[in-house]
């Protein structure tokens, strides 16, 4: 093999000459010290090369050794539950071998080749298999099994296939296919800027349940939609993904920290194996796959973390699962093209960021969606792409936000203002949108109530209405509006201080469920639809607006999941105190 020479290194970026057999995207080993890198331009028989590692110390007339695969990751048994970092080296096997900072050109295998898995067929000898078909299942932990697939470039006919122990890298079928055998081993490798194939791509019409009130009644995204967080600092965004990454109702979770400070990962380390799953009443850990790129890492992995993620998580999407990717955050991606971007000495676009951009986020965002698999059994997999967006200054006028934006159909605008209110989550409902709205009433209405989006609409009413009566009052007193107004203002802040506002570390409030929500809006809703009632048969506003019940609509929402039929009770209790007050010509005492 021809070994090419350094001639300039520029912090993460190195140059070396003598590489005319080489590809762009090839991985390479830089230096003695083997450091890990990517190809990422040619010119004649030099190659730029991005290293994934600290490059302090190495410099010119050292080799550089390509391995003429492009970066792939390995997928099979022991992708859930561990933590890795953005090229899939598993941090704890690293631990292990270095200790707790990061060595240079430390090698571990991705995958633990020497941990044997239960294999259990579902194919049997003789089948005619493609890319694809399920071979058989594996059950990597408690909550997931893991179904053994055909991997791309194979079909035939079955020859062998057992049952047993293996570990990923021995064969466990045989698919011959005219004159030739095709060994098929637990484990594939996949190139991580590659899309993975399927079938069709169907519309993605039922909601991701997140349990966070905000999203799933106002804002929702749908199984294989995209959405993005952007907010200033301090804002919530981290939170909100945690959130979703806990409680949204998918099958499995990729996890990225993308240059984010390694204290919120190690938050995550710490959270997720206490949290226990409401489906399945095991730890979270047991659905997750966490990868972590944390601020003080080699800025160029940075780059390679969001990719191996989404090939990560559209393996598990083509088993079949419903399958959502935390990106947190974009911005630090955007970040490290911006540096490597420089060092190239490429022409800048807005804001120094490469003009290639806003492709790059495309590319990125739309490897979501809604598919049929390949395979014979035509099962249906989903993949939910939600990035976290980082502006600077909370200016979302920004290159990143605005490529992001262009991009994704859902926007959960987070208010520095609000957050500052300690209103959590700090999603403006004035700002943010939704372009699944129509896909998610029809199911709302079909699965949880039939008025749900007519409830939905009518609170976003009040919300807009409130917005412009603040404006009458900042200017000349709440006094000089008319009882009707006073009340849609109270009606308004019940619903954001009654049901928008969530306590993300309260057991019963940081998770809210469809029927439970559906029930939290008609109480609040009733509130307002009776005191117009009083208003119109002359009860007095101050009655209504100090009714003894009202504090009770404000607890409900910490109310445990079996005791919800109690809101129904608020709701004939605010009718009931309504027809007293209207029976008494509105001089009850409240």
């Amino acid at each position: 093999m021809k070994v090419g020479r350094i001639v300039k290194v520029s912090g993460p970026l190195v140059v070396a000459e003598g590489m005319e057999e080489a590809n762009i995207y090839d991985v390479v080993k830089v230096s003695d010290n083997k450091l890990i890198g990517e190809i990422i331009e040619m010119r004649n028989d030099e190659a730029s090369i991005q290293v994934y590692e600290e490059t302090t110390g190495i410099g010119p007339g050292e080799p550089v050794v390509t391995t003429g695969q492009p970066l792939s990751v390995e997928l099979g048994p022991g992708l859930v539950s561990t933590m890795f970092d953005g090229i899939q080296r598993p941090l704890e096997k690293i631990r292990e071998i270095a200790g707790d900072f990061l060595a240079r050109g430390v090698e571990v295998p991705a995958l633990d080749k020497e941990v044997k898995w239960h294999f259990t067929p579902v194919a049997k000898v003789g089948d005619e298999v493609g890319v694809g078909d399920i071979l058989g299942t594996v059950q990597e932990t408690k909550v997931v099994l893991h179904k053994i697939m055909v991997p791309d470039g194979i079909k035939g006919k079955i020859k062998t296939i057992e049952e047993g122990d293996f570990t990923v890298e021995e064969t466990v079928c045989v698919v011959a296919e005219d004159a030739k055998d095709h060994n098929v081993q637990m484990m594939q490798k996949w190139p991580v800027r590659k899309g993975r194939g399927y079938a069709k791509k169907l519309n993605p019409d039922e909601p991701l349940v997140t349990g966070q009130r905000v999203i799933d009644t106002f804002f929702p995204v749908t199984k294989g939609g995209t959405a993005a967080i952007p907010g200033p600092f301090g804002s919530g965004k981290t939170v909100v993904q945690h959130q979703l990454a806990k409680w949204a109702d998918a099958e499995i979770v990729v996890y990225v920290g993308c240059g984010e400070r390694g204290n919120e990962m190690t938050e995550v380390l710490n959270d997720f194996p206490k949290i226990i799953d409401p489906k399945t009443g095991e730890s979270l850990m047991e659905r997750t796959v966490l990868i972590a790129n944390t601020s003080n890492m080699p800025v160029a992995a940075r780059e390679a973390s969001l990719y191996t993620g989404v090939t990560v998580a559209e393996y598990f999407r083509d088993m079949g699962y419903s399958v959502a990717i935390m990106a947190d955050s974009t911005s630090r991606w955007a970040e490290a093209l911006r540096e490597m971007s420089s060092r190239l000495e490429e022409m800048p676009g807005d804001e120094g960021y490469p003009a290639y951009l806003a492709s790059r986020a495309a590319a990125f965002y739309e490897r979501a969606g809604k598919v049929i698999c390949l395979g014979k059994d035509e099962r249906e997999g989903a993949l939910t792409v939600i990035g976290a967006v980082s502006p600077p200054g909370g200016d979302i006028s920004e290159p990143v936000s605005q490529a992001t934006l262009r991009i994704v159909k859902v926007f959960w605008g987070l208010d520095a203002p609000l957050a500052y209110m300690r209103h959590f989550p700090a999603i403006s409902w004035l700002e943010s949108y939704t372009l699944y709205q129509t896909k998610a009433d029809e199911w709302m209405n079909a699965n949880v109530d039939p008025e749900f989006s007519a409830n939905r609409s009518k609170a976003m009413n009040l919300l807009q209405e409130e917005s412009s009566l603040q404006e009458i009052v900042r200017l000349v007193g709440r006094d000089s509006l008319s009882e009707g107004d006073q009340l849609k203002i109270e009606a308004a802040r019940s619903i954001r201080e009654d049901y928008l506002q969530q306590n993300a570390f309260h057991e019963e409030d940081t998770y809210a469920s469809l029927a439970k929500q559906n029930l939290m809006l008609k109480m609040v809703l009733s509130y307002y639809k009776e005191g117009l009632r009083g208003l119109e048969q002359g009860v007095y506003w101050d009655k209504i607006e100090n009714m003894s019940i009202r504090e009770k609509i404000s607890r409900a929402k910490y109310l445990p999941e079996k005791d919800i039929g109690q809101i129904n009770d608020i709701m004939e209790k605010v009718k009931k105190d309504m027809d007293d007050f209207i029976s008494e010509g509105g001089i009850l005492d409240a």
